[in-house]
């Protein structure tokens, strides 16, 4: 598969996922080249997500994570700045798949209780992973949106803390409307919430 960059190429169907317990992954080298991590320690790792590039036989290739692949980087091999040797199943990254949102659920699940719910407390918008709920980018800052707003599919909506990292939450998913206006914000600033809890009320715009 090409890649919009001039050289780069995508690994497909290459990539080995291999576990060592049943909650701890080692995501190896699909081939033999130099590696360029992408991740650190702590970040999420979702299905699709870069994990970096190798450069094998005068090449770069841009290595993709398993469909498989959901956890929290536990560890990393090589330096975060530079290219290191790498051979054909040399540990890449170690995962933790029993943390947080990704204690025992399925990927499967945990999308769908991201996207719509029609509960009887009408449309909600519910969070995509565990983390501690930030509604503005920094203190001070106004926040990423407020009751009477309308979002749109890509809109911010919060950060989750994961692990000492923030990750930004969009709006959109399956099941959601295009447009939606914001009718109640039911996270709290600064708390610990998990997958699945509601941050917007929301209804169709």
């Amino acid at each position: 598969m090409a890649d919009s960059r001039k050289n780069i190429a995508t690994v497909d169907g290459l990539f080995i996922e291999a576990a060592t317990d049943g909650v701890t992954h080692q995501v190896r080298a699909p081939r033999v080249g130099s590696f360029r991590p992408a991740l650190t320690a702590g970040a999420l790792l979702t299905p699709g997500a870069l994990l970096g590039t190798l450069e094998t036989l005068g090449a770069t290739i841009a290595v993709h994570a398993p469909a498989t692949a959901r956890g929290i980087v536990r560890s990393v091999a090589g330096n975060r700045h530079a290219r290191f040797a790498v051979g054909y199943q040399d540990v890449l990254y170690s995962v933790d798949t029993n943390v947080g949102a990704f204690a025992g659920v399925d990927t499967g699940a945990a999308a769908a209780r991201t996207a719509a719910s029609s509960d009887a407390d009408g449309l909600v918008f519910r969070a995509p992973t565990s983390g501690r709920f930030y509604l503005r980018a920094a203190p001070g800052k106004p926040p990423f949106v407020a009751v009477g707003d309308v979002i749109t599919a890509g809109t911010a909506i919060c950060l989750l803390e994961v692990m000492k990292t923030f990750h930004r939450v969009t709006y959109g998913g399956e099941g959601l409307p295009e447009r939606a206006k914001v009718v109640a914000i039911v996270a709290v600033e600064e708390a610990d919430i998990n997958a699945g809890d509601v941050l917007l009320r929301l209804a169709a715009e």
